[in-house]
């Protein structure tokens, strides 16, 4: 089965139909090309299941699948849309980098956008500047580190983002030492730790360490992994980088929190509780994972 025409079937026996035309804020999911191995990744499976919970939630949200890897073949999809996802590879990779204008375009007209894991890497130059005007930090190499940790998140900011959110950890490839906005201007971190030490155990590199971060880290400075920003010109962005693993989606505040960025970003009324989602079972989580098409 071709994966345009599987990506048909699917949407139509998975997601709950739309209201009418007009009257819910449309959110378009980009998926990037799979990059790892099983349960890491999982670019399309993690939107879906992403892209399903908004769509039975109730809420004044229409979620929208890209029916392929890869930026929109047909850019119609963006039409109204009131915010982007994207999941996918990123720096070199990234989905973005040969649309960077076109996508700029958006953002100026306030479209929101969020970025997941990967997605929230950019290459220095032209992509991390964008990256900075559309949702206020990036991931940047030899500045930003990848480990694997599990970071504890104790306390929130007063943001619509963190409604429902209660005290969590989960262990992911979190990111952190993002490269933020000047004085964090507009940026509002959402989920922050003080890694342990022992993220910092390799040796350094592009990727796993620097005299920067290791300062940051050995002073008790907070990292922040999941950030919201208010664009000056209007328009809203969040950056969000866990969800390497993908059973990661079952702990319901991990899923909240992003599920409740979506929503602010497409200026969408967030509950007093957040979007409600039921938690996926084992089999959905793996469902809809890269080579199901096949």
């Amino acid at each position: 089965m071709q994966l345009k025409t599987y990506f048909i079937a699917l949407l139509a026996l998975t997601f709950t139909a739309p209201g009418i035309a007009g009257e819910k804020a449309k959110v378009v999911f980009i998926s990037g090309s799979p990059s790892h191995g099983r349960m890491k990744h999982e670019h399309r499976a993690g939107n879906m299941i992403l892209a399903d919970a908004l769509n039975r939630s109730g809420l004044d949200v229409e979620a929208v699948l890209v029916p392929h890897y890869g930026y929109p073949q047909d850019k119609t999809i963006l039409d109204d849309a009131a915010t982007v996802v994207i999941f996918c590879t990123g720096h070199g990779g990234h989905v973005l980098n040969p649309r960077l204008d076109e996508f700029d375009e958006l953002m100026n007209n306030g479209v929101g956008v969020v970025m997941i894991h990967w997605a929230t890497e950019a290459e220095k130059g032209k992509p991390g500047e964008k990256f900075l005007d559309w949702m206020g930090g990036f991931c940047d190499l030899d500045w930003s580190v990848n480990p694997h940790w599990a970071a504890n998140f104790k306390e929130f900011p007063d943001h619509p983002i963190c409604r429902g959110v209660q005290p969590f950890s989960v262990h992911d490839e979190w990111y952190y030492h993002m490269r933020f906005v000047d004085g964090m201007k507009g940026v509002t971190p959402i989920l922050s730790d003080v890694p342990p030490l022992e993220t910092l155990s390799r040796k350094d590199g592009p990727r796993s360490g620097n005299p920067t971060v290791r300062k940051a880290v050995e002073s008790g400075q907070p990292q922040h992994v999941a950030w919201a920003y208010q664009r000056k010109s209007g328009g809203r962005g969040f950056g969000f980088t866990g969800a390497h693993n993908h059973e990661s989606w079952q702990n319901d505040n991990f899923r909240k929190v992003v599920l409740n960025a979506i929503l602010w970003t497409a200026n969408v009324e967030i509950p007093p509780d957040g979007c409600p989602s039921p938690a996926p079972d084992d089999s959905q989580i793996e469902a809809n994972l890269d080579g199901s098409e096949k």
